[in-house]
């Protein structure tokens, strides 16, 4: 075999051997692309079940305070009668005192 030859035959070796290893890290790459999808892809999941729960929590919250708001109206309301009331009740009791 001729000094030739055998340089061919090295650089034909490396080129195959560069060739596999550029293969193997693409198959590499492509690897670490898909688990990093994979990854985003869970967190983006985990993110929208955490954005629903808070807003259920959220209505949820909103309905007992609708509620409460409303009970302290009716209360408002009950005692605002009720003074009504008492002055009515004070201003006959008072005409009637007046004219005794």
């Amino acid at each position: 075999m001729t000094d030739q030859e055998e340089q061919s035959l090295k650089e034909t070796k490396r080129a195959e051997k560069q060739a596999a290893e550029e293969i193997k890290q693409s198959a590499r790459d492509q690897a670490r692309r898909k688990d990093t999808l994979a990854r985003e892809q869970a967190i983006e999941e985990e993110q929208k079940k955490r954005e629903t729960k808070r807003a259920e929590k959220q209505a949820a919250e909103e309905i007992k305070q609708s509620a409460r708001d409303q009970a302290r109206r009716k209360d408002t309301l009950a005692r605002e009668q009720a003074i009504e009331e008492d002055q009515e009740v004070r201003k006959l009791k008072a005409k009637k005192e007046s004219r005794e």
